[in-house]
């Protein structure tokens, strides 16, 4: 069976597109910044939800500007990001007008399509996306659905548009971006088993940093997962053991049942 999703290429980029972002948080942030860490940056328009960070924002890039409310950034812009949490969609949404000429794009984890149109009672495209704080270096593979060719095009610019064919397939991949901080709880627990053994902090941290990143670039590589990890093994060696003894079946399928009931959540 095929894979439900497609690769897209680099789409030509409007230079005059006008983006509004709705929400500025950490994520509102590392989009602004990739787009701004190129040529042709487009207009950017920012609630004032996040005053803070809106406003170091727009003191940086010439083109970002801060808008009175969140009106004022639907009225401005043509492609308008919604990039408040899950809990507060309510409040900074209802009552927010959005012409059917406009383009909407849903970046709040567990709110499907169906619900932001039930909340903002327009006929605009909506699309779903899940950029990652890599978007700040144009590195973020973002998934979306559906593809859209705009929406497309701006995450090509941020290190690429990975579309999936349906919002089941799009829910799979944003409980898999779950997973992403326990990985830093595993690196973690590493530096903390070395510490406990008598090796300085910042010696084990540093060991432990440089060993992960030489994993990190072995990613970029065009093998399979299963290839390089086997690359990095020795039968019967140090590798192998911890791989077997530690990260067994058992671990396995408890990592299985919380992405699962992420997944349930999620839907």
């Amino acid at each position: 069976m095929a894979a439900p999703w497609v690769t897209t290429t680099t789409r030509d980029w409007g230079r005059h597109l006008r983006i509004g972002i709705i929400g500025v948080g950490k994520l509102g942030q590392a989009l602004v910044a990739g787009l701004y860490s190129g040529g042709d940056a487009p207009e950017v328009f920012l609630s004032p939800r996040g005053a803070r960070i809106a406003g170091e924002l727009a003191a940086r890039y010439d083109g970002v500007q801060v808008c009175a409310g969140n009106q004022e950034v639907v009225r401005r812009a043509e492609v308008v990001i919604i990039a408040v949490r899950r809990a507060d969609r309510h409040e900074a949404l209802s009552g927010l007008r959005v012409d059917g000429d406009k383009t909407v794009v849903n970046v709040m984890a567990g709110v499907s399509n169906d619900e932001l149109r039930r909340i903002l009672a327009t006929e605009a495209p909506l699309v779903r996306a899940i950029p990652l704080p890599s978007a700040r270096e144009r590195r973020s593979v973002t998934v979306v659905f559906p593809s859209h060719p705009v929406v497309d095009a701006l995450f090509d610019r941020l290190g690429g548009a990975l579309p999936v064919a349906d919002e089941a397939a799009f829910d799979v991949l944003s409980a898999v971006t779950g997973a992403q901080t326990a990985h830093y709880a595993y690196l973690t627990a590493l530096t903390g088993w070395a510490v406990g053994h008598g090796i300085p902090a910042d010696a084990a941290e540093r060991y432990v940093r440089s060993l992960f990143q030489d994993v990190g670039r072995s990613l970029g590589a065009e093998r399979s997962l299963g290839e390089l990890a086997a690359e990095h093994e020795t039968p019967k060696g140090n590798n192998e053991r911890i791989r077997t003894t530690w990260f067994d079946q058992a671990n396995a399928d408890a990592l299985g049942a919380a992405l699962d009931d992420l997944l349930t959540d999620l839907r």
